[in-house]
């Protein structure tokens, strides 16, 4: 099978499971409605809850949803060969990653834009609610850390691609006051000038090196860290619409037109996959990492088949930007396939490779002497790209380096290799740090709603000094992991962390069905949370015994090795203490011979109310 094929039977699925699929989870289970007031009208306070043009938030979501996981998470996968990635994004995306967006995005949206760890506390139990909470933090700590330390190997003495991202803050900021104080709705206007904004900042970007700008913008693994974690602290502070918005909204338009450019770059130079649909390391072994492909392809994929991270901004920002009831069409569902259709995209463009040079760009050096390979591009690509590739573990160089050689194998465009793989590191740092803003934003909420409870001043998102406190707290926490680990030891605790959290907001969005009067429809987010919970929790184990109890006898790393181990046995046992409870809450939902609205008895027919319930009434 070719790339193009690939490509067709993508846009092809993806396309058909939006128009059919989609349509029927948004009519029939969800009822959408906008006749029902959003909280972004009802709780406008013009700083986290404001109504939001439905393309603009689309972006903003886009953006935010799509970080490392669709770009990272199918390169590593690539070792498995492109066989397997590419089903599971396909089957994925659909069934599960989508059901999964738009049903918390509505569960939020009805309960006046409250986190996921709140909606459990409603629709399961109090006990699930504190449970989630605990565990929820914990992951979204190591979502934020997962998805730094690919920015961070990305950018990390790269002049040029420190300057272009950089720029691309005051650009937004620049977008975000045209938008909504200068030229107040004049959208198109706004990204005219910031997508020029944005191309002026990457061709600006090839004459720092060089230049006597350049030590400014080379900075070391821990000054990038340091840079992460200020820019996600600020992003967090201020006004939605003054820097995180305008962002994620520029960044969807670069993000989006990347893409549809690949594709026509595919078409055009249809290029070879040269890794075998199946590789000998499906049986575990493999020098990217270890594990088998059952469990661990499930897991390293992560965000572009399923991602729990996406039910943080479902229930976080976006929720309180929602203007109508059935923008959630196409900004839950449809953004999740359009991730999904990233991730094909990524995949091909790692699969792209040579097998030797794939290898060898994502495996550290001695490692790689030991496989008895010989790179067979390496050379010329490091020379064409202006950087040394080879060593560059993490996904995110042999990504850049493969989205480069298909552009520059479109005709006319052969000589402009540097500028296109300078073009693809900022293209998936614009993927990350709309993660990590967003990210640390809706953890400054979770935190904020918890510390609420102890003390209620804390729990008023617009109080500015339990904004900075929470915010401070967040940024340190994933900013320390970030110094201190590594991709072999994060991603595939984030890859766990990641896909429980999905596990959990599927347990609370079929807890939500039931409790909507809706049992025709469980199935819907049944299958995929049976799924998704078997694959994780064994994923979980053999993590905890297979690689954080090993690296704990390595000189140096005893307590990283136990506190990787125990952070996974913790968020472990959460989900299944919030899978218990749900199991209960649905018997006690199933069991019962009417359902109440208020208080007052409602009508049954056919064992269902005649009424659709709205969530969290049954």
């Amino acid at each position: 099978m070719n790339s193009v094929t690939l490509v067709i039977i993508a846009l092809l699925f993806f396309a058909l499971a939006y128009r059919y699929y989609g349509a029927f989870i948004a009519a029939k289970v969800l009822a959408l409605d906008d006749k029902r007031t959003t909280p972004a009208h009802s709780l406008n306070d013009g700083q986290n809850y404001h109504p939001t043009n439905k393309w603009v938030l689309f972006g903003h979501h886009f953006a935010a949803i799509s970080g490392a996981g669709p770009l990272i998470g199918p390169v590593l996968a690539a070792q498995f060969g492109y066989a397997p990635g590419f089903l599971w994004i396909l089957l994925g995306a659909v069934i599960a990653g989508g059901v999964h967006d738009i049903t918390i995005l509505v569960a939020s949206i009805r309960r006046n834009g409250k986190s996921l760890a709140e909606i459990a506390r409603h629709e399961i139990s109090p006990f699930a609610g504190l449970v989630g909470s605990i565990a929820i933090l914990i992951i979204i700590v190591l979502a934020l850390a997962g998805l730094g330390l690919a920015v961070v190997n990305a950018l990390r003495e790269s002049s040029w691609g420190t300057f272009t991202i950089a720029m691309t803050i005051p650009v937004a900021f620049f977008v975000g006051l045209w938008m909504y104080r200068i030229r107040r709705g004049h959208i198109a206007e706004a990204s005219v000038i910031g997508v020029i904004g944005v191309l002026a900042a990457l061709i600006l970007g090839g004459m720092v090196p060089g230049s006597h700008f350049a030590p400014y913008f080379t900075l070391s693994r821990e000054g990038i860290i340091i840079a992460i974690a200020g820019y996600g602290f600020i992003a967090s502070v201020l006004p939605v619409w003054m820097l995180l918005c305008p962002r994620d909204y520029l960044s969807s338009y670069l993000k989006i037109g990347t893409i549809f450019a690949l594709i026509a770059g595919v078409f055009i130079v249809h290029p070879e996959l040269k890794m075998p649909a199946f590789t000998p390391y499906v049986h575990g072994g493999g020098p990217v990492f270890a594990g088998k492909l059952f469990p661990f392809l499930f897991i390293t994929i992560a965000c572009g088949a399923i991602s729990g991270f996406h039910s943080l901004v479902a229930s976080g920002t976006t929720p309180k930007m929602s203007n109508l009831e059935r923008d959630a069409l196409p900004i839950g569902y449809g953004a999740m396939l359009t991730e999904g259709l990233v991730s094909i995209i990524a995949l091909i463009a790692a699969c792209s490779l040579h097998p030797a040079d794939y290898f060898a760009i994502n495996v550290p050096a001695q490692n790689f002497a030991a496989l008895g390979m010989t790179p067979v591009n390496l050379g010329q690509l490091s020379t064409q790209v202006g950087e040394q590739v080879a060593g560059r573990p993490g996904g995110a160089v042999s990504l850049a380096v493969g989205f480069a050689q298909i552009f520059a194998g479109i005709p006319g465009l052969k000589y402009l290799m540097s500028y296109w793989y300078h073009f693809a590191i900022m293209f998936e740092a614009l993927f990350i740090l709309t993660t990590i803003d967003t990210g640390t934003r809706v953890a400054r909420f979770l935190v904020q709603e918890f510390a609420g409870r102890i003390w209620q001043p804390m729990e008023r998102t617009d109080w500015l000094p339990g904004t900075l406190l929470a915010t401070g707290l967040v940024v340190a926490a994933w900013g320390g992991f970030i110094l201190t680990g590594s991709i072999a030891t994060i991603w595939p605790m984030f890859g766990v962390a990641n896909q429980l959290l999905a596990a959990v907001a599927l347990a609370v969005a079929t807890a939500a069905i039931l409790n909507a009067g809706k049992k025709q429809y469980v199935w819907v987010t049944l299958v995929p949370l049976a799924f998704v919970a078997v694959t994780t929790l064994y994923a979980g184990w053999c993590n905890i015994f297979q690689i954080y109890i090993p690296l704990s006898h390595a000189p140096g790393k005893l307590l990283l090795g136990w506190l990787n181990a125990s952070l996974t046995a913790v968020i472990l046992l959460c989900a299944v203490v919030v899978l218990i409870e749900t199991v209960r809450r649905a018997y006690k939902v199933l069991a019962q011979e009417h359902y109440t609205r208020k208080g007052q008895r409602v009508a049954v027919k056919d064992g269902f109310p005649e009424e659709p319930l709205t969530y969290g009434e049954a």
